[in-house]
């Protein structure tokens, strides 16, 4: 899974979800790309089901480029453990995403095709998100 190989702090605060993206929000690389509608957190298993679709969509022609990285500890405390005692042990990591923000792009598919496989990854994410084409 994808990790950071080393951080400040082991632990790190929830955090709020205020605006709209501003970085990242833009197509760069691909032409097609998906973008997330609402805030929320995407694991790392999330991160690598959609790599590996995208993987095998583009393997004979095609490039895509993950434009999220987990970089963010996501604490949980093992199960049938009273309140108290301090914050749990670190779980996984979560990639946090505002709306606006892309994260995944394709190039080298027909239309239809890249359409195709990125409504395949939007099925493995847990946010809600919306397929853009950039405008040449």
């Amino acid at each position: 899974m994808l990790a950071p190989k080393r951080q400040k702090y082991r632990k790190q605060f929830r955090g709020v979800w205020r605006r709209l993206a501003t970085k990242g929000d833009k197509l760069i690389f691909g032409v097609t790309g998906l973008k997330s509608l609402t805030a929320g957190w995407i694991k790392d298993k999330e991160i690598e089901a959609a790599r590996v679709s995208l993987a095998r969509a583009t393997r004979k022609n095609g490039k895509f480029w993950i434009r999220i990285f987990p970089d963010k500890a996501y604490t949980k405390k093992p199960p049938e453990v009273t309140m108290g005692a301090g914050k749990g042990e670190v779980s996984h990591f979560v990639a946090s995403v505002a709306p606006g923000r892309i994260l995944f792009e394709v190039d080298g598919l027909l239309e239809e095709q890249s359409h195709l496989v990125l409504k395949n990854v939007a099925s493995k994410l847990s946010v809600r998100t919306k397929i853009v084409k950039r405008f040449i």
